[in-house]
């Protein structure tokens, strides 16, 4: 294969805390300096939350605002994505932060279960998250947790909801939601194909399931995400050294494969994004 792979990197999330891992980067700061290690190992898109002093999440325009400026002074063709993910807000504050106008944002267009509670989408929240993206000209990253999403995002991209072509991140590995299952996995990425022929796609796995669904999606020809949002460790026994050693690892799985690892300016072309 030929085809650039693009590494998107998980900054931070919402929930690891520096007590799981030193290396998991809290402060805007700490996260700012992680990104451009990150970047410098392979990674083209960050995907970003921000949390409150006390490493709790957090939907602060504010504090959005100025990682993103670290990030573009330090990574300055990086992709910046924010989350509007339900972990850091409530309702509309989720999308407090998009007038900003990142170059993407994620969206989940479904509800599922998360390990302790219902990872709550509304169908009203949905769209109103959706036209703000149209709005502001950021493109929608869609995290699938579940086939249905799939299904859900299509429809949207057919009614005008959603720009096309779509981009689509299958999530797997959350406990109550969608393991990772290879079957499952094959028939996502053919589901896709059939119902959104130009979409590109990405996977990102949770926990040990990481690197198998980092494998699995460079070995396919999709895109693929890592970092310490989703998995702190390199191995059951090794906590991984910082983003960048993860990226790192992604990078290595490309070479193996002959996927050449996509620069940001390859990955804006791929995802149809303005310099």
């Amino acid at each position: 294969m030929t085809n650039p792979c693009i590494i998107c990197v998980a900054i931070t999330g919402s929930v690891a805390q520096k007590s799981d891992n030193p290396a998991v980067p809290v402060t805007v700061t700490e996260q700012v300096e992680s990104t451009h290690a990150a970047y410098q190992a392979g990674a083209s898109i960050a995907h970003c939350h921000v949390r409150n002093d006390d490493g709790s999440p957090s939907s602060d325009p504010v504090r959005f605002a100025l990682l993103m400026e670290g990030i573009r002074k330090h990574c300055p063709d990086m992709i910046v994505q924010f989350s509007t993910g339900g972990r850091s807000g409530a309702g509309q504050e989720r999308g407090g932060m998009l007038p900003l106008r990142p170059d993407m944002a994620s969206l989940t267009v479904g509800s599922n279960n998360f390990p302790t509670r219902v990872y709550e989408n509304p169908p009203d929240l949905v769209d109103w998250l959706a036209g703000r993206m149209l709005e502001y000209g950021i493109k929608p990253e869609i995290e699938a947790f579940d086939l249905s999403h799939i299904f859900q995002a299509a429809a949207m991209a057919q009614d005008g909801r959603l720009k096309q072509p779509l981009y689509v991140q299958f999530v797997m590995g959350v406990k109550n939601a969608m393991p990772v299952d290879k079957d499952v996995f094959d028939f996502y990425i053919q589901t896709l194909k059939r119902l959104a022929p130009d979409a590109q796609w990405c996977g990102a796995g949770v926990g040990a399931g990481q690197i198998r669904i980092n494998e699995w999606s460079i070995a396919a020809g999709g895109h693929t995400r890592t970092g310490l949002e989703d998995n702190i460790r390199l191995d059951r026994y090794t906590l991984a050294s910082s983003n960048a050693a993860l990226v790192a690892r992604a990078a290595d799985l490309c070479a193996k494969y002959d996927r050449p690892v996509a620069t940001p300016k390859q990955a804006r072309t791929i995802l149809g994004l303005e310099e």
